[in-house]
């Protein structure tokens, strides 16, 4: 009945343009249009995983009409990469990606590789002298001028307590450190 009132009684054809215009425009006020704008322009991966943020990207995308366009692809991707966490934009930055789509899967995949890597380390924790980052030295340690005075006393050369390994009876290179 509105319909009828709007368009008079000439049945003028409404386009699908014309009702998302006036659809719009009564449902969804300019002050909360811009409020999403600047959110989608803000928005930043944060916490959330990469599922998350890209559902939560694509959602406020849509109230930013240069991103939903062909032409605009590029700019999409450069704006969806800016907001990733240092981490998987490091991973991803030096491929340049610019399909959205493939975006996404390669950014899902190095966020699930943070999270078993995170996890290893994790369940490592504790379990022996060998966890721990992987680029950390686990060949001899060096003993300085003042490691005798640490420790729990023991001589650094036979185990024993009740001399320092430069008193050491024992000769050769064992270390029991």
């Amino acid at each position: 009945k509105n319909v009828k009132l709007r368009i008079g009684a000439g049945g003028v054809v409404i386009t699908w343009e014309m009702f998302k215009r006036e659809f719009l425009a009564k449902y969804f006020p300019m002050n909360f249009k811009n409020k999403k704008v600047i959110e989608f322009m803000e928005l930043k991966q944060g916490n959330m995983s990469v599922a998350e943020y890209a559902a939560k990207f694509e959602s406020l995308c849509k109230f930013s009409p240069h991103y939903n366009t062909v032409e605009a692809e590029n700019d999409k991707c450069v704006k969806f990469e800016s907001g990733l966490r240092p981490d998987i934009k490091h991973s991803i930055g030096f491929a340049e990606i610019r399909n959205f789509n493939t975006l996404i899967a390669k950014s899902r995949i190095c966020d699930d590789d943070a999270k078993a890597k995170s996890n290893y380390y994790k369940a490592m924790k504790g379990k022996g002298q060998d966890c721990g980052k992987p680029y950390e030295g686990k060949g001899k340690k060096s003993v300085g001028r003042n490691d005798e005075k640490k420790g729990d006393g023991k001589c650094y050369k036979c185990g024993e307590i009740g001399h320092r390994f430069f008193e050491c009876p024992i000769k050769g290179d064992k270390c029991y450190m």
